[in-house]
């Protein structure tokens, strides 16, 4: 009697470890499937043919009582719509090296201007750094919203408006890079800093051989983050540049009518690509980058 007992509480305890085992493989999967939902929904999308995805959204696009249906696997695929996209359509190509050139040139530049910045506030302790770095703070919290008229104001004066370098050069002087490469810099015991000059090593030869090296995964999620952002923005290029031609791919999508719905759900896809491709390469510098962010003065 006493052994069935036990063997009867030894399989309520099976069972509910059971439960929670699928309740929290559920509320892992709920979230994944919705994440994932849209993607396939875009890639279902991008193999249909304009009859079939016509026949799908004409309940959107005429105002219909109905709802919309969908099909995961589309009755005939078809791949003509990136055919029609990539070698048919030369404004896609136009807008997609545009971004390439608004995306390389900023990045490059936030290197440039964000790397020494932060290097300076993690490695040199002068009077009123610590005030300046609180300012670069409040800063990096100020949406575009807020600071657009006074950009726009800015760089109406200085002639830029519709040319790259209305977008470029805001983008350039972001505090976020610099406040990333900053966490990363004081993730490295300033004892070797301390131990270098000691030897006799130059700043700038601390600088090459101890802080890039040491520091580079701040510097990695500065540019992994800055290339998200940089190659999905949209409220930018809308306020600074007039000239269709001058637009990033991220503008290209609002441009397609119902009409050239295929071409839509390709471009999408084409776009999603190079942002999936850098977000894998580099989530574990993300993780590491969110971590020294973290890190308390």
């Amino acid at each position: 009697m006493q052994i069935t007992g036990r063997m009867d509480m030894r399989d309520m305890r099976v069972g509910m470890r059971k439960i929670r085992h699928g309740a929290a493989l559920a509320m892992i999967l709920l979230p994944t499937l919705l994440v994932c939902l849209p993607i396939l929904l875009l890639v279902t999308g991008s193999v249909m043919s304009d009859g079939e995805l016509r026949q799908h959204l004409a309940a959107v696009f005429t105002d219909g009582a109905e709802y919309i249906n969908w099909k995961i696997v589309p009755d005939y695929p078809t791949f003509g719509n990136y055919g029609k996209l990539l070698f048919m359509t030369p404004q896609f190509f136009v807008l997609f090296w545009n971004s390439i050139k608004l995306v390389g040139i900023i990045l490059a530049g936030q290197l440039a201007v964000g790397v020494p910045a932060a290097w300076a506030f993690a490695v040199y302790r002068v009077k009123g750094s610590r005030a300046l770095f609180a300012l670069y703070i409040v800063l990096m919290l100020l949406p575009f919203q807020v600071m657009m008229l006074s950009s726009y104001l800015v760089l109406n004066r200085l002639r830029m408006l519709d040319t790259h370098a209305a977008v470029i050069l805001p983008a350039v002087f972001s505090t976020l890079p610099v406040f990333l490469v900053y966490g990363g810099f004081r993730a490295i015991p300033m004892q070797l800093f301390e131990a270098a000059r000691i030897d006799g090593a130059a700043e700038w030869r601390i600088f090459c051989s101890i802080g890039l090296p040491l520091g580079k995964s701040g510097l990695l999620s500065a540019m992994v983050l800055g290339f998200l952002e940089y190659w999905n923005m949209m409220e930018q290029p809308m306020a600074f540049l007039e000239d269709k031609s001058l637009w990033p791919l991220s503008l290209y999508l609002p441009e397609i009518t119902w009409q050239q719905a295929g071409n839509a759900f390709t471009a999408s896809i084409i776009t999603l690509i190079p942002a999936v491709f850098v977000f894998v390469w580099g989530q574990d510098y993300l993780e590491q980058g969110i971590i020294f962010s973290g890190l308390k003065e």
